[in-house]
């Protein structure tokens, strides 16, 4: 399944900045970055359940907002990109 996850995390703080770093490496395990604060996961449902699990863990549902999308095949297919960074596609192999 194809999950985004967006967030903004406070980093006016030393443990803010902390916790936005292990957001993203949370999310980098598991899929792409395709905006600054938002990644595209391809994952299985136990992938996803430790993704879930690892994000809920490190934010502050205090200061902290997450978002997640679930897109199924429909939505995917009416994605758009404009400019730079063009998109990978999770589901291909990738060629080094």
């Amino acid at each position: 399944m194809l999950v985004i996850v967006a967030y903004d995390v406070n980093t006016l703080d030393k443990p803010g900045r902390k916790r936005l770093r292990k957001i993203a490496q949370a999310c980098k395990n598991y899929g792409k970055r395709v905006q600054l604060s938002v990644f595209e996961c391809v994952v299985n449902k136990d992938q996803w359940v430790m993704l879930r699990a690892a994000l809920l863990r490190i934010i502050n549902k205090e200061e902290d907002s997450l978002r997640i999308y679930f897109l199924d095949e429909e939505a995917k297919a009416k994605i758009e990109h404009h400019g730079i960074a063009k998109p990978l596609d999770l589901e291909e192999p990738l060629l080094i």
